[in-house]
């Protein structure tokens, strides 16, 4: 009986392969994705993965990059890939042509800006809420930076999302009564770092931290590291019962702590969201460790997932004095009196039912009970008119410029703080839209948040398609009124928009790809149309249970 063929022993370079593979696969399980929702994060096609993951095809570093950054490994996949690179290179007797390696680098060269560790603290002390963060900032990119981007948003009633409008409306947060300040480094080199308004609003507060001050500059170059930290304080007449972290930037370590009087017997619980999965309750418990006259909350995470959203809330078990706060008396039907009543319903012939002067129950939304549970429940817990409406049926009214440009102006406010509520529930990787009719305003204005979130977000006042290419494509869209499903809908890949500044002047834009289909579906809106009318005939929309690609970046 012949013997059989002796087999070939693994080479160096074989298990090194098979030890990238095997870390990518522990990671994804880890990350809770499947291999075609990996592959939609990463840009490559689900087979491509399959392969990697099987041993079929070998690794590039454009894959580890990625796969590195969509997972948030802490390093570990990056790791395995250039302990793979550098045995392929050695043995092909060649230089390795990539980036130099940089001391204690735990994500790929020409990354960007990393968060090392962030400890965010929130302290409630007499009447006010002071927030200090501070970040441990790493520059893998290959340009130094020269400013960070801030984010400051209150909700006082998160249970109660119209009544939580009007009191932000009528006690707006103030760039005062924030005093915020921020410092780069650590004593002796500490320094104060000036910073500059991005966006100004009701809730809603963005700002720039600037590498600088009235001595110099000290920008963060590219393989160094530096700390920063910024504070502020928000009474608690502004500020609801919780606390969010977001992970805008890759990050390797996150605590988040609560200050809390102690003879306030604070219950502190957390809930995380992410890409890939809805609200779920924190998969470690948050600590607790009684200090005297206070209490400490801490919850700590390792490698979060980029653009997860972690939040603590609380409720304090013992009396918290009562902050009183003026009667709201700018609200009429529900709605705020300096919007015209012209612009808020059509014209009675065309549509009578909107114009009688009753509060519409799907803009004013009560306190619910429970948290909602599905994705359609979330956006009408926060005031999103749902589909059946009579408002998303009927084409919105245009504004009368400049004569209705304050009243215009007001809507847009309202548009951008009800999305902001909307981001703090739902991440939007393919960027996000919002049409007056949406928020119970017949109005012919949009608001647009593109992709990218350090893009301006877009206003559209009277838009309306002039003229579209003939090049078109299916893409998935949702749509906030009704969020339960998905469909797949055909769109021009350009298309040429006109619409109108403040002072009346019209404006031509175009607008491609992704950012024409955001902006498209928001003007389909204003003409009293949802998208599921412009799907092929027969075409079924797929329930959000089913559709297992949700938040999936749109590629082009």
């Amino acid at each position: 009986m012949p013997s059989p063929p002796p087999t070939s022993p693994i080479s160096p370079i074989e298990r090194a392969a098979d030890s990238f593979a095997a870390e990518l696969s522990r990671w994804r399980v880890e990350r809770g994705l499947t291999k075609k929702q990996l592959a939609t994060q990463m840009g490559f096609d689900p087979s491509y993965v399959s392969h990697v993951e099987g041993r079929r095809h070998r690794p590039t570093e454009d894959f580890a990059r990625r796969a590195e950054a969509v997972l948030s490994a802490g390093g570990a996949i990056w790791l395995r890939f250039q302990e793979y690179d550098d045995l392929r290179h050695s043995r092909a007797g060649a230089q390795p042509q990539r980036d130099p390696p940089v001391p204690e680098q735990w994500m790929p060269p020409g990354t960007g800006l990393i968060v090392e560790q962030e400890v965010a603290t929130l302290a409630f002390v007499g009447d006010d809420y002071r927030c200090v963060i501070r970040r441990s900032l790493y520059n893998a990119g290959t340009e130094p930076v020269t400013r960070y981007l801030v984010r400051v948003a209150v909700d006082r009633y998160p249970e109660d999302p119209e009544r939580s409008n009007r009191h932000h409306r009528d006690h707006p947060l103030t760039f005062a009564e924030l005093d915020l300040q921020a410092w780069c480094d650590d004593p002796p080199a500490r320094e104060p770092m000036e910073w500059r308004k991005k966006h100004d609003r009701d809730a809603f507060k963005e700002v720039w931290l600037l590498f600088e001050n009235a001595n110099g500059r000290f920008p963060l170059y590219p393989g160094e590291r530096v700390t920063i930290e910024y504070a502020y304080t928000v009474g608690q007449e502004k500020w609801g019962r919780w606390f969010q972290r977001a992970v805008r930037l890759p990050t390797r370590r996150l605590t988040v702590r609560l200050d809390f009087p102690t003879d306030l017997d604070a219950q502190v619980w957390g809930v995380a969201t992410s890409l890939s999965s809805e609200e779920a309750p924190l998969r470690t418990p948050v600590t607790r460790r009684p200090e005297g006259d206070r209490t400490w909350f801490e919850w700590s995470t390792d490698s979060p997932t980029l653009n997860a959203r972690y939040r603590l809330e609380w409720r304090f078990r013992a009396a918290v004095p009562r902050v009183d706060v003026a009667p709201d008396l700018s609200v009429s039907n529900g709605r705020r009196a300096s919007v015209p009543v012209s612009l808020l319903h059509p014209d009675p012939a065309v549509a009578p039912e909107l114009a009688r002067p009753a509060q519409p129950a799907a803009v004013v939304v009560p306190a619910q009970r429970h948290a909602p549970r599905t994705p359609s429940e979330r956006m009408r817990s926060v005031g999103v008119v749902q589909r059946g409406s009579a408002l998303l049926a009927h084409p919105a009214v245009p504004l009368r410029l400049p004569v209705d440009a304050a009243a215009g102006r007001d809507v847009v406010d309202r548009l951008f703080e009800a999305l902001e509520r909307i981001e703090e529930m739902h991440i939007f990787s393919k960027g996000v839209g919002l049409a007056a009719p949406q928020v119970g305003l017949a109005v012919a204005i949009a608001v647009v948040r593109p992709p990218d979130p350090a893009a301006e977000p877009l206003v559209l006042v009277n838009p309306r398609v002039v003229d579209s290419s003939p090049s078109v494509d299916e893409r998935y869209e949702g749509c906030l009124s009704f969020f339960d499903v998905r469909g797949l809908v055909p769109r021009s890949l350009r298309i040429q928009v006109e619409h109108a500044d403040w002072s009346g002047l019209k404006r031509l834009t175009t607008f491609e790809r992704g950012l024409a289909r955001l902006v498209a579906h928001e003007i389909d809106h204003l003409e009293g149309r949802l998208y599921d009318e412009r799907m092929p005939p027969g075409a079924a929309l797929v329930p959000i249970t089913e559709y297992r690609e949700t938040g999936r970046p749109w590629n082009y």
